[in-house]
């Protein structure tokens, strides 16, 4: 279910553009985002880091492409968003010490301190991917094909979480396990 409710944001706006226009669509992906994080919200009480700055970048990416009336605005949203990511992972890990991506997973996940480590620079180069390969298709493909993309691009989050799922598997304890972990 939470995948139907991460997608169907794309999915509007992407039937939005195909009946009226990016301009149009981009109104739907801001409404549709809104909804998304009011019911995120509603099930778990909170927001997600991730899911407060996506929100801001929609609405101020796609208040700055309909005032302006400049699709490429919400165009490099995408990359903007996966960017900035990649660089606070960067900076917190290497730079601060700390790991972003163990603190807000840890409770959910019991991984050694390399792991955590390895998994946060793979999440660095995942996001460095995808700001590229938005950037690329938003800078030389017309608007019809980075529609497209955003909808078809979905696989490579897919990809990316069931290899990360393999990835981590093998670091993680059954419930009630007292064995050691295997080491990384």
């Amino acid at each position: 279910m939470r995948f139907l409710i991460d997608f169907f944001p794309i999915l509007l706006f992407v039937a939005a553009y195909k009946l009226h226009g990016i301009y149009a669509a981009t109104a739907v992906l801001m409404a549709a985002t809104l909804v998304q994080t009011g019911i995120i919200y509603a099930i778990d009480r909170r927001l997600q880091t991730l899911q407060k700055v996506t929100l801001v970048l929609v609405i101020v990416f796609g208040v700055l492409t309909l005032v302006l009336q400049d699709e490429r605005f919400i165009k490099w949203k995408p990359t903007v968003l996966y960017a900035s990511m990649a660089i606070v992972l960067a900076a917190a890990l290497w730079i601060w010490k700390k790991n972003f991506l163990q603190i807000l997973l840890a409770s959910q996940l019991s991984l050694p301190d390399a792991v955590w480590a390895r998994l946060t620079a793979i999440w660095v180069g995942y996001f460095l991917f995808m700001a590229g390969i938005n950037a690329y298709v938003a800078a030389y493909y017309t608007t019809e094909a980075w529609v497209n993309f955003k909808l078809w691009g979905y696989i490579f989050p897919v990809i990316f979480l069931v290899g990360q799922g393999l990835y981590i598997a093998k670091y993680l304890k059954e419930p009630g396990d007292s064995s050691s972990v295997e080491k990384p």
